[in-house]
This record gives structure tokens, sequence and C-alpha cells, in this order.
């Protein structure tokens, strides 16, 4: 294979989630994330399988919701990870969930502070402090170390 210069990318799009049961996941996800909602996928008997939303804090990048009960349920996995700026914006969210009941905790991860907690369908969801200055565990064992280049 020859090697070339990739052509630039210009975002994320959207993130697409599967998940077991639509109309839970949307009272879920809108209650947590303030989405508001932008497009519905009906299938050929009108019935909605599938929704995109826009979320606050991520500009023009979307969330789409798929209703795919065959593939949903990474159950304990972390495919995507959010961005916040700091350890008091991870206090502020962690507030926030407790207002809604959905269990959560908060621990120190390799270069900044982690919120996790789950999705209906138990998707681990992590928000990640942007802000390095308080908290740096790249040296622990157990924790991702820097590679220099």
């Amino acid at each position: 294979m020859t090697a070339t210069v990739a052509p630039a990318l210009a975002g994320i799009f959207a993130l697409k989630l599967p998940v077991r049961n639509l109309a839970a996941s949307r009272r879920w996800y809108e209650a947590v994330f303030g989405l508001e909602l932008e497009f519905e996928f009906p299938d050929d008997d009108s019935v909605v399988r599938g929704v995109v939303y826009s979320v606050p804090g991520l500009g023009d990048t979307g969330l789409a919701l798929r209703e795919r009960p065959d593939v949903a349920g990474l159950s304990g996995f972390d495919p995507v990870i959010l961005a916040v700026a700091d350890r008091a914006a991870i206090d502020a969210w962690a507030a926030h969930l407790e207002g809604l009941g959905v269990p959560h905790r908060v621990v120190e991860a390799t270069i900044g502070w982690m919120l996790l907690f789950h999705d209906p369908d138990g998707l681990e969801i992590h928000l990640y402090s942007r802000s390095r200055s308080d908290l740096d565990n790249s040296g622990r064992s157990g924790f991702g170390r820097r590679v220099e280049h």
C-alpha cells in the first residue's frame, strides 16, 4: 500500500447509538442532556425507529438514537467520551444527575476528572474534564501514560 496524505476531516457529524426501546431512551437522553429534536426516521409502517438531536455544547455534532435491540446494550462499554471544562463542571453534572435520580460516580482519571453513568441500555457514558491543571495520574500504575513523539 502506498502511503498518502489523508484529506482533512471536518469534525464529527453525529454520534449514533443503538437502543432497545426508543421511547424510553428518548425520555432519558432528553432529560439528561437537554436535547433538541431535529429529525425523526419512520419505517415503512410510519413507526419512528430513529431520531437525531442537536446537543447543547457539541456545536453542529448531532446525537442519533436508532432502535436496534439486536445490537443495543454495549453494557459497561464507553464508546464515546464527552468533554466538560473542569472539576466544577463535573460537580455540576453530578448534581444534575442526582436530581434526575441517575446513578453516577466521580473518579480520578489519567489527566483530569471523570463522571461515569449508564444509559437505559447499560451503555457507559463518560464526561471527562478538559482542565489538566488540578490532576495528573499519568505516572501512576493502572493509568494511561503520555507517549513522547
